[in-house]
């Protein structure tokens, strides 16, 4: 069904528009939980809302987020016991260059974590390529979801997050059609964050997200709520023929100013290597710029480190953390102490290379081997307006 704001009339601009947006006022409003979440499935049939096994969390069907697109389930097939719900169903927008979901009720000036999840799982019956489009948050370019990306394989899930500052109540997600199939979405989330954290996002700079790892994680979960009260999604990574992992009950140590507030199971697992000559290795390719959008001020990296060992006498270990070789980023660092939780973060300024690897190698004074519990990598972006459209009533597409 097609939006019925996109339709072009001889009215006035100006009066299309103020219909469109109360239309999405009405769509958008009294959906967050008590938390302020907003936990939409996309494409729900037969049910208003239902319980998250894992998280206990509410998801309610997107029929009141917007008004186009039509409603699928995965392919049998695709269908696996272990998997999410919120991925079973999916929602298609065949019509229209633009669609959007419009998400209201927000506090104006906060700081948010939006998430979207993206499974083919052959709905359509056609057993292709998935679909490769744009995602917008209002005017902002957010990124392509190239399904590719994350394996050919049409039973691939992708994830993309991006932590922003609402600067108005009502804030539209927008998915466009640039000739790459028909796209569709499974999942849409948000989940509000102290202003506290990551302070590099500001109303002028939004963070999207290109890597979270939980290093040690106990069983290969992820972390997430409740482990996670802000429900950023730790992925578990571990190499037994590198890494020896330890893991602790015992509670770490907060600290004050936190600006990033790594969940507590995160903090009580993690890694080192299993000598001092070697080194643990991480990193990310640069993306194309894709439809002239800038990369802007650069990328972010954030790594955690808690000392799980209460070391004896004068054991040291002391580790340098270098970008692309070059020893200069963080020198001869000594994590804090026992049980006592810290973080080294830096932004880098616009990519230069193809790619980055970040080197953690012990000093040549070091007793003992490298460790990290986790590490967070995103690209940091300008903001041009986050928000709801205004320019042109056929923005509603």
């Amino acid at each position: 069904m097609r939006n019925q704001c996109a339709s072009r009339t001889m009215a006035p601009r100006w009066w299309l528009l103020i219909l469109c947006l109360a239309g999405n006022e009405l769509h958008g409003r009294a959906q967050l939980d008590s938390r302020g979440f907003i936990n939409i499935d996309c494409g729900l049939q037969g049910e208003e809302s239902y319980v998250n096994d894992e998280t206990k969390l509410v998801y309610v069907s997107d029929a009141g987020f917007t008004n186009s697109g039509t409603p699928y389930n995965i392919s049998a097939e695709n269908y696996r016991p272990w998997r999410s719900r919120n991925v079973r169903s999916l929602r298609s927008f065949p019509d229209g260059v633009r669609n959007c979901y419009t998400l209201g009720s927000l506090v104006s000036g906060l700081k948010y974590l939006f998430r979207a999840t993206f499974l083919y799982g052959n709905y359509d019956g056609l057993n292709k390529r998935p679909a490769t489009f744009d995602l917008y948050i209002g005017v902002n370019f957010w990124m392509v979801v190239n399904m590719s990306w994350w394996g050919l394989d049409q039973d691939n899930t992708a994830t993309v997050e991006a932590i922003i500052v609402v600067p108005r109540d009502l804030v539209q997600v927008c998915l466009v059609n640039t000739g790459g199939g028909t796209p569709f979405i499974s999942g849409l989330e948000l989940r509000p964050l102290k202003m506290s954290l990551y302070p590099q996002v500001t109303a002028e700079v939004r963070l999207f997200l290109l890597r979270r790892r939980n290093f040690a994680a106990i069983n290969g979960t992820i972390i997430r709520f409740p482990d996670n009260p802000y429900d950023r999604l730790w992925y578990p990574r571990s190499d037994a023929t590198m890494w020896a992992e330890m893991t602790t009950t015992e509670r770490v140590d907060d600290v004050n100013g936190d600006e990033f507030e790594a969940p507590m199971a995160v903090l009580q697992t993690v890694i080192k290597l299993l000598n001092t000559s070697g080194s643990i290795k991480f990193g990310w390719e640069v993306a194309p710029e894709l439809n002239n959008v800038s990369p802007g001020p650069g990328y972010l990296a954030v790594l955690h480190f808690v000392e799980l060992e209460l070391l004896g006498g004068d054991a040291l270990r002391q580790f340098n953390i270098s970008v692309n070789h070059d020893e200069s980023w963080v020198p001869g660092y000594t994590p804090l102490g026992f049980l006592r939780k810290a973080y080294v973060y830096n932004k880098f300024t616009n990519p230069r290379d193809s790619s980055y690897i970040v080197t953690i190698k012990a000093t040549a004074n070091s007793m003992l081997p490298p460790i990290i519990n986790a590490y967070e990598l995103f690209s940091v972006i300008a903001t041009t307006n986050v928000g709801i459209e205004s320019q042109d009533g056929n923005q509603f597409n």
